[in-house]
């Protein structure tokens, strides 16, 4: 499973692209796709996380990430965060 990740990971920098879950605290950033079913699509917009939206991660807890998004502070938990891909 870890290689797995690894290799995703790998795959979507080579494109200049991370997951939202990755990003360091203070650093702003585009959102350039977001990854996951039409049901985790529409959730995570229905949240503001849309392509072309500028996201920030404000700090980690506890297995979550906390994003400034638009003018709004949102917790996702660290495997839904990855599937927003910034860059």
């Amino acid at each position: 499973m870890l290689n797995t990740a690894m290799a995703f990971e790998k795959d979507f920098s080579l494109r200049g692209m991370i997951p939202a879950s990755m990003l360091e605290a203070g650093r702003p950033m585009k959102i350039v796709r977001i990854q996951g079913r039409d049901k985790t699509r529409s959730f995570l917009a229905g949240l503001g996380f849309t392509e072309g939206s500028e996201v920030t991660v404000v700090s980690e807890l506890a297995g979550n990430v906390i994003f400034k998004i638009k003018d709004a502070r949102v917790a996702l938990g660290r495997e839904m965060a990855s599937r927003i891909l910034v860059g």
